[in-house]
């Protein structure tokens, strides 16, 4: 169990008030808030340690190079260990490897996509790891399969056929960000490691909830973001194997990733420099260490407990709610609930909520293919985080059965 109380008092938004009422924060998947020890540690960086990381001799450098490479520490050994590249966010990590499987080879055989090779991803997948895929087989005339999705929204095993002898990549989510469904990683691994496909795991949805070793799951590459995990925004990570970043090609060139520069050539720096063109988001990479130590106190374990009772206890209330429907399965999902209600579309029932103060996310969420395959155009989705007490779902739910009474769907 974990002490909500002591928890809430970290975070500084809680403690106010929206339309006269209390906050209650459900969209924890968008963007998680920040507790207090996070924004000191990054208001820290700047008031102490300002400089430009891997140049200055002096000691501010010194000590801002020290922050930069001990959050790279900090975040490979949460999830596992592994190579760590930092980007702007999970989406940029996501186009650093569709480009690189554009123009490279991997382990001393051909990696590059060609025209007949096949990408496989899924039809659950948000549109980062969705829209680079499909770019890159137009560009390399490979072709884009998908495994298929049950009523409920989870990955049907059934399609897992679709991973042939041509996969040269298998990219999918490992928690859905519309229904909160964990994928079934170690199926999907293991038919994509027997035709030798490069694998690819979206980990924004499970990084920050639940324990992630993405060494034990057996990938290859990974994506997430700080932003989604307490930390500051405009940070994401590529995570990968040792040694796979070695085969990959620059993204961004330019200044601080290259190593010998003539007029005529340039020769480039070693992972993970390779990849860090220019200057960095030094400050909040920083304080992405404040965000680990933060989660790592309170333990990933505890915290995926805790959501799962969440996410179980919102569920239940909301399939004895007459007209609204749940998009995702009654069980075994985590943190994340989206609802069609019959009658009212998205963006009222959030501004519905939002009056009571009840912050939650309306529209596809960047993720249309899902919607389609539930049979709706867009969605309202609560969310979870630490923070998240039973008592906020409960005021959730009793705001949502009126929703529908209140727009004169029913009197």
């Amino acid at each position: 169990m974990i002490d909500t109380a002591a928890i809430r008092a970290d975070f500084p938004v809680l403690a106010r008030q929206v339309r006269g009422e209390p906050l209650i924060y459900l969209d924890s998947a968008a963007t998680s808030q920040r507790p207090i020890q996070v924004i000191e540690a990054e208001r820290d960086f700047y008031a102490r340690l300002n400089a430009a990381v891997h140049r200055g001799t002096h000691a501010l450098g010194e000590e801002a190079t020290d922050a930069y490479e001990a959050a790279r520490d900090a975040v490979s050994r949460f999830v596992g260990g592994g190579e760590i590249v930092w980007t702007k966010n999970a989406t940029e990590a996501l186009n650093l490897v569709a480009y690189a499987l554009q123009n490279t080879t991997l382990d001393g055989g051909p990696l590059a996509l060609r025209e007949g090779d096949e990408i496989v991803i899924t039809e659950a997948e948000h549109h980062a790891n969705l829209v680079p895929w499909q770019q890159l087989a137009r560009r390399t005339g490979a072709t884009l399969k998908w495994l298929g999705l049950t009523d409920d929204g989870q990955i049907d095993l059934s399609t897992l056929d679709r991973i042939t002898e041509r996969t040269r990549v298998a990219a999918f989510t490992h928690v859905s960000n519309v229904t909160g469904a964990i994928s079934p990683v170690a199926e999907i691994v293991k038919a994509a490691r027997a035709v030798g496909a490069l694998i690819v795991l979206d980990a924004c949805q499970s990084v920050p909830h639940m324990p992630v070793n993405l060494v034990e799951l057996g990938v290859d590459v990974a994506a997430f973001s700080a932003h989604k995990m307490l930390g500051p925004t405009g940070v994401g990570a590529l995570w990968a194997r040792p040694g796979l970043l070695d085969q990959f090609p620059p993204f961004i060139t330019g200044g601080s990733m290259v190593e010998v520069v003539t007029m005529e050539n340039t020769t480039f720096l070693p992972p993970p420099a390779r990849f860090e063109a220019g200057s960095q988001a030094t400050a909040q990479v920083a304080a992405w260490t404040a965000a680990v130590e933060y989660l790592e106190r309170i333990g990933m374990a505890n915290i995926a407990e805790h959501e799962a009772e969440l996410t179980a206890h919102c569920v239940a209330g909301i399939t004895q709610i007459e007209g609204v429907r749940l998009l995702g399965p009654t069980k075994g999902g985590i943190g994340v609930v989206a609802f069609d209600v019959d009658g009212v579309h998205p963006h009222d029932v959030s501004q519905f909520l939002d009056a009571g103060g009840i912050e939650v996310r309306a529209g596809h969420h960047c993720a249309q293919p899902i919607h389609r395959r539930l049979g709706v155009r867009s969605s309202s989705r609560a969310s979870f985080g630490v923070h998240t007490t039973p008592a906020e779902i409960d005021a959730f739910l009793d705001r949502l059965s009126e929703v529908r009474r209140y727009f004169g769907v029913i009197s």
